[in-house]
């Protein structure tokens, strides 16, 4: 299990977290929930990135 990739997630999450409550405490619930959804966007790609990569190995052990 790569740990730098859970911390790398985690951090992002803390970080949209504080930013979202940051916005959203100051009025700003669009700006918030953006915030939001670029966070997730963020995470999808990086896990999808990862998930890409262990294809791309599973297909080289079986010579695909």
């Amino acid at each position: 299990m790569d740990v730098d990739l859970i911390f790398r997630i985690a951090a992002i999450g803390i970080i949209v977290s504080v930013l979202y409550q940051v916005l959203l405490r100051s009025g700003r619930e669009e700006q918030a929930m953006m915030t939001s959804l670029a966070g997730l966007i963020v995470v999808l790609m990086i896990i999808i990135n990862e998930i890409s990569g262990l294809f791309e190995t599973i297909k080289g052990i079986f010579g695909l």
